[in-house]
């Protein structure tokens, strides 16, 4: 760690005007560009680019290869799978500048997004939502959603271990790692106190 209290690789490159939480890790020729704000015990894999004004919490991990572009953000403990892809315009065009376009994406809290996953622009990605390697998201995605293919389905629910929820005949669901128990109600699913 330096004396900044995150750790940079020397090839990383890091833009004047960002924030960058203690215990953070930027590894090898990444790119945090200006305005950024980087939560605490971050882990920034290589060759990652994180654009202006890119928001991202505590504990998210970044692996290689992905870009979040302008106009994310991710709350805490969210997962983004290599090489994973964020868009910020609908239709762009390199002749025409549409940066006054930029749609907002937000991942929620303790959602995971699958290696190579695009994510178009525009939506919310639900609290502890499962996005599958290689899906399209087109659209929103509920909370403990598990969503796969392209474009993204939605195939089932999981706990927020990551675990696939079989409910019961009273629509409740237990995760067979940590024994929370999770009710699904009206095309929702709630983790039971």
């Amino acid at each position: 760690m330096s004396d900044t209290g995150y750790f940079a690789h020397e090839s990383a490159i890091i833009d004047d005007g960002c924030t960058i939480g203690c215990g953070t890790k930027i590894w090898h020729f990444s790119h945090i560009m200006r305005g950024c704000a980087i939560g605490r015990d971050c882990n920034i894999g290589q060759n990652v680019v994180v654009s202006p004004q890119v928001v991202l919490g505590n504990n998210v991990k970044v692996q290689n290869n992905v870009s979040v572009y302008t106009g994310v953000t991710c709350e805490d403990d969210v997962f983004l799978g290599p090489s994973a892809v964020f868009t910020n315009v609908i239709n762009p065009r390199s002749a025409i500048a549409r940066k006054d376009q930029y749609r907002p994406t937000v991942v929620k809290r303790g959602a995971s997004i699958g290696a190579n996953a695009t994510i178009v622009c525009g939506h919310t990605i639900g609290q502890y939502a499962l996005i599958g390697a290689g899906a399209v998201v087109t659209k929103d995605v509920k909370p403990y959603a598990l969503v796969v293919g392209n474009p993204a389905r939605q195939t089932g629910w999981v706990s927020e271990y990551g675990h696939k929820l079989k409910f019961d005949s009273n629509n409740e669901a237990v995760c067979p790692e940590s024994g929370q128990r999770y009710k699904l109600e009206g095309g929702e699913v709630r983790k039971l106190i």
